[in-house]
């Protein structure tokens, strides 16, 4: 180390390590270096910093550098600026949220796995290796080769290997549904679902004007010889089936209600809809309805709800070329793409394995979401154990709708029954999500206020 090197050293402060030349642009690690300090407790809130001017001083680095790194460190909420007084490490942020929300179906933070770090890594390899123009850019729907390829990837756990051709990316699953409703059936035509569906699907069919039919469950989901019978009554265009950790009621179809599900497909000529959003979350879930019959159904999964509700990405596994053709100028007539950027970074984390850890993080932190509900709703959750929301049977004296009114009363949010009426005569129960409250003990504390409420007889 040369004399100069070793005096800027002993100037440091001594949260700051010394910058290394391959170790990334100057101004994160300088931030990144922030951030470590702040978290293992060598900066605490209050504590002043050296001025920019001294700082790129010490470093013997261009001002902007320093300031770069600042700005930063405040976007992450690090470091506050009090005027002529110079910058100081902020406050932690305090979350002032009254409604703990438990009606969205979102993933939980990934336990063991730093999201941040994932993001930033995975965004920095994007742009390394591909042209920015490229990626704020018009591009042709469906996604470019390494984005189909990518999906073929990650499809292929569930279906087994692809043709990465057959696989279309598109902006979510709901944009899928839509388009596919489109482009499977016409104005007036029936879809048949069962009596608790997924409300996008519900809301989808009413806008383009669509007809949605119950078709009645057990406990094993879908009851093939109703399906049949509705099939000869009205002859629809479609149905709508969620065989993994159902939305809402959390039922995991067996394999020989998919096997037999498929056979009416095949016989009755009948297109489904395998919508199949929690399958990697589940524990050995049977394989899809659409490897017993691939040219009748087709299958869709997100990476919304098994990764991260921001990751606006969904394959389409769609096997006949002229209906792909189809769907993506369906998809062009209201969504035209998935964004490129968004694509490129699932394409990235596929590849690299990232991901594989981000899924495996949010398994593990849904499991012990699931069995904290199952302790603090005892005997009345009716979830399996696996995905992300439970399905609450109430009590006599409470209807759905009168006690989400409550809940909210109490600042907590839930999704009554009603939401998910595919029919007339549903379940008097309630959704409840686990997985949009980030904060643990914030969940415990909003199940046990829900447990003393379902304990309560409405006044």
């Amino acid at each position: 180390m040369s004399q100069l090197s070793a005096m800027q050293d002993d100037c440091l402060p001594g949260w700051l390590p010394r910058l290394a030349p391959h170790g990334g642009p100057r101004f994160l690690q300088i931030a990144d270096a922030l951030q470590a300090a702040v978290r293992s407790g060598a900066l605490l809130p209050g504590d002043r910093l050296p001025p920019q001017r001294q700082l790129a001083a010490q470093l013997n680095i261009d001002l902007t550098t320093v300031t770069r790194a600042y700005d930063e460190a405040r976007r992450r909420h690090l470091l506050e600026g009090r005027g002529a007084r110079g910058t100081y490490v902020a406050a932690p942020k305090v979350d002032l949220t009254t409604v703990l929300d438990l009606s969205m179906n979102t993933p939980p933070p990934p336990a063991g796995v730093d999201f941040d770090a994932l993001l930033q890594q995975g965004v920095a390899q994007v742009l390394m290796r591909t042209d920015s123009a490229m990626l704020m850019t018009y591009q042709l729907g469906g996604g470019s080769d390494a984005d189909r390829a990518a999906g073929a990837r990650w499809l292929a756990p569930m279906v087994g290997p692809l043709d990465a051709q057959q696989v279309l990316v598109c902006p979510g699953a709901q944009a899928a549904l839509a388009a596919l409703i489109l482009v499977l059936t016409s104005p007036g035509d029936v879809i048949l679902t069962e009596p608790a569906s997924y409300p996008g699907l519900l809301t989808a069919a009413a806008q383009l004007g669509r007809r949605v039919v119950a078709v009645q469950a057990d406990q094993h989901g879908m009851v093939p010889a109703l399906l049949e019978a509705a099939w000869r009554q009205h002859r629809p265009a479609l149905v709508y089936l969620n065989p993994t950790l159902h939305n809402p009621t959390t039922v995991t179809m067996p394999e020989q209600r998919r096997r037999a599900l498929a056979d009416v497909a095949r016989r009755c000529k009948l297109r489904i809809v395998e919508d199949d959003p929690y399958w990697l979350l589940a524990e050995a879930p049977p394989p899809p309805l659409a490897t017993f019959a691939p040219d009748q159904i087709v299958y869709i999964s997100t990476l919304s709800k098994c990764l991260t509700p921001g990751l606006r990405v969904a394959f389409v596994l769609l096997r006949a070329p002229q209906e792909r053709e189809r769907l993506l100028a369906a998809l062009r007539s209201f969504a035209l793409m998935a964004a490129p950027l968004t694509a490129a970074l699932a394409t990235q984390w596929i590849v690299d394995g990232s991901a594989e850890r981000l899924m495996q993080g949010v398994r593990q932190e849904a499991r012990l979401r699931q069995q904290m509900a199952r302790d603090l709703l005892a005997g009345r959750h009716g979830g399996c154990g696996d995905g992300l929301h439970v399905w609450l049977a109430l009590p006599s004296y409470w209807h759905a709708a009168q006690l989400a009114q409550a809940a909210a009363s109490e600042g907590i949010a839930v999704m009554p029954a009603d939401a998910f009426a595919a029919g007339s005569g549903g379940a008097n129960a309630i959704r409840v999500s686990l997985g949009s409250i980030r904060d643990r003990g914030q969940l415990r504390a909003s199940l046990q206020r829900l447990s003393q409420l379902l304990a309560r007889r409405p006044a």
